[in-house]
C-alpha cells in the first residue's frame, strides 16, 4: 500500500476534499493557519447539544447581503459545484450583479498560486469608478488550505478589499454568515471613522439620536419603528446589514442598538466597539412594544413622561388590530431566520396555541427575554434545533396549522396538515405595529381555514401508495428495499474500513 506523505492542506484539496465531512475539514484548516479564525467562529457561533442545523450553505447569507449593496463587488473561491449554486442567489433576489469567481486546482492550493489568483482578481476588480468594496469570500477548500485573505490589501485603488472566510464547516447558518460580513464591515467603518473625517448619509444628517436596528426586515418595519420613536425625540438609524458603505458609519453613529436579530454576535462586537449599548428582543405585539420602547428609552436616557408619551401612542392601535384579527388554532413553528421567537410573541397575544418554536440560531444574551416570555406562556423553546425536533414536535402537538422549513412543510401536508413556509410566507411580512398583527393573523387564518381541503385531498388520493409504492398498482412491485440497503451499508462498511486502514498506515 502506498504511504501518504500529503500535508493536511494537500489532502483536503484532493478531488474528494469537499465532501470529506466537517471533522476533516475543520482539522486541515486548523493545521495550515486558521485555528485562531475557526477558534472565534465557535465562541461567536456556538452549536449547543447539535450537530451543524440543517440548513443551506452559509455564503448563501453572506452572499446576499453583498449581492444587496450599492456599489460593492463580489468574488466567491470554491469548488466549482458550490460557486455555480451559490450565483443562483444573484438571480433568486433579481440582484442582476456578475459574481467574480477565482477556481483553483490542487497545484494552484498546495503551491499557494491560490492566492496570488486570488489577489490578481482582486486588483482587476477594484474600479473606484464602479465600486466602494469588493467582498473577497473563501468558501470551505480553499479555507481549509489556508488561503490567507487577511494578506491582502485593506484598499486597492481607493476601493476598500473585504476578506472573510465562510466555510461550512465553521459557521452553522446562512443567517449567521450575514453577521459574518456585517461585522467584518462595520469592523473597517469604526476603524475609518476613528481616523477621520468619512462620508455623510445619502439623505444628510438628521440631527436626532437615532437608534441602529440590527436584522433583516420587511421593508415597512423601520418605518413603523421609526414612527414609534417619533414622540421620544429619536429616529430609526440605518438597517444592518447596511444597503451601502456610507450607512456603516451612520449605524455606527448612534445612541443605542436595537437587536431586532438577536444573533449578530460579531456585529455587536463592533456596536460594543464604539461603544454603543444593545436592547434586545422588537417591537412585536403589545407586551413586545410596550416592553422595548421602555427598554430603548432608558438606554437613550429620554424622560419618562416621553416615554410614555409614545407608549399611549401605538400601543392601544397594537390591541386593536389583535382583537379585530384573532388567530384561533394549534400552531407549532420553526425556522433559521433568527426570527423565530419574535413571530411565536405576535402568533401567541394574537390568540393562538403556540405549542413549539424551533430556532436555527443560537441562544444569545439579545434573545433571552423573548424566550422566556414564551416559556412562561408554557410554549416550548428550541435553539440549534434539528430538523427531527421540528417534526417531532409537529407529530406530538398534532398542530392545526404548521409553520417551518420546506422539509416541515412537506410532511405536515403529507399528513393533512395545513403549513406555511417561514422565510417567504412568514417573516417576509410586516411584524412590528399594528400593521403587523393584522399581516400574520390573515395569512395564518386563511391557512388554518384550508384543512378541509387538505381532508378532501387525502381521501381522495387515499389507496395510491407512498413511497416506492406510490401509483396506482394490479400487482404492487415487491419491496427490495431492505435487501438493497443491506447490500449497500456492506459497501459502506468495506469502504470505511479500507479508508480507515489507509489512514492507519499513513500515520
Amino acid at each position: 500500500m502506498m504511504l501518504d506523505d500529503r500535508t493536511p492542506a494537500e489532502t483536503a484539496t484532493d478531488g474528494a476534499g469537499c465532501h470529506g465531512g466537517a471533522e476533516k475539514m475543520r482539522a486541515a484548516a486548523m493545521a495550515s493557519g486558521k485555528k485562531e479564525l475557526l477558534e472565534g467562529f465557535e465562541k461567536d457561533y456556538p452549536l449547543g447539544p447539535h450537530d451543524q442545523p440543517q440548513s443551506m450553505c452559509p455564503a448563501f447569507g453572506s452572499l446576499r447581503v453583498g449581492l444587496r449593496m450599492r456599489r460593492v463587488g463580489t468574488i466567491l473561491s470554491g469548488s466549482a459545484c458550490c460557486v455555480y449554486g451559490l450565483t443562483f442567489t444573484s438571480h433568486f433576489y433579481g440582484a442582476k450583479r456578475t459574481v467574480g469567481y477565482v477556481p483553483f486546482n490542487s497545484e494552484s492550493l498546495v503551491t499557494g498560486k491560490l492566492y496570488e489568483d486570488i489577489r490578481e482578481a482582486v486588483e482587476l476588480m477594484a474600479d473606484p469608478e464602479k465600486y466602494d468594496a469588493i467582498v473577497m469570500t473563501s468558501l470551505c477548500v480553499p479555507t481549509a488550505s489556508g488561503v490567507p485573505l487577511q494578506m491582502l490589501p485593506k484598499e486597492i485603488n481607493g476601493v476598500r478589499i473585504v476578506g472573510i472566510d465562510v466555510p461550512g464547516f465553521g459557521i452553522p447558518t446562512h443567517a449567521e454568515a450575514k453577521d459574518v460580513l456585517s461585522g467584518a464591515m462595520l469592523r473597517y467603518a469604526r476603524e475609518e471613522a476613528s481616523a477621520g473625517p468619512v462620508q455623510a448619509p445619502r439623505g444628510g444628517v438628521d440631527g436626532r439620536p437615532s437608534v441602529s436596528l440590527v436584522g433583516e426586515m420587511f421593508p415597512v418595519d423601520p418605518m413603523t419603528i421609526g414612527a414609534m420613536l417619533e414622540p421620544m425625540g429619536l429616529a430609526a438609524g440605518p438597517v444592518t446589514p447596511v444597503r451601502e458603505w456610507r450607512e456603516l458609519y451612520s449605524a455606527l453613529d448612534c445612541t443605542a442598538v436595537a437587536a431586532i436579530h438577536p444573533f449578530y454576535t460579531a456585529s455587536f462586537r463592533e456596536f460594543a466597539a464604539a461603544g454603543r449599548p444593545i436592547v434586545g428582543s422588537a417591537p412585536v405585539g403589545h407586551d413586545g412594544t410596550d416592553a422595548w420602547l421602555q427598554a430603548i428609552g432608558a438606554a437613550c436616557n429620554v424622560a419618562q413622561d416621553r416615554i410614555d408619551a409614545a407608549r399611549n401612542a401605538i400601543l392601544p392601535a397594537i390591541r386593536g388590530a389583535m382583537a379585530g384579527s384573532p388567530i384561533e388554532g394549534r400552531i407549532t413553528l420553526s425556522g433559521y431566520e433568527g426570527s423565530e421567537l419574535l413571530v411565536g410573541r405576535l402568533l401567541v397575544e394574537s390568540g393562538a396555541d403556540l405549542r413549539y418554536v424551533g430556532t436555527a440560531c443560537p441562544k444569545t444574551p439579545y434573545s433571552r427575554d423573548d424566550a422566556d416570555w414564551l416559556r412562561a406562556k408554557g410554549v416550548h423553546v428550541q435553539y440549534r434545533a434539528s430538523l427531527e425536533q421540528d417534526l417531532a414536535a409537529m407529530h406530538e402537538f398534532r398542530p392545526d396549522l404548521a409553520i417551518g422549513t420546506t422539509p416541515v412543510v412537506q410532511k405536515a401536508k403529507e399528513a393533512s396538515i395545513p403549513a406555511l413556509y417561514f422565510t417567504n410566507l412568514i417573516s417576509a411580512r410586516p411584524l412590528m405595529g399594528p400593521a403587523g398583527a393584522g399581516s400574520l393573523a390573515q395569512v395564518v387564518n386563511a391557512a388554518i381555514a384550508n384543512k378541509p381541503r387538505f381532508d378532501k385531498m387525502t381521501a381522495f388520493f387515499e389507496g395510491v401508495g407512498a413511497g416506492d409504492n406510490a401509483g396506482v398498482w394490479e400487482d404492487v412491485p415487491a419491496d427490495r428495499s431492505t435487501a438493497f440497503r443491506k447490500k449497500n451499508a456492506a459497501k459502506n462498511r468495506m469502504s470505511k474500513n479500507a479508508v480507515d486502514a489507509g489512514e492507519a498506515v499513513g500515520t
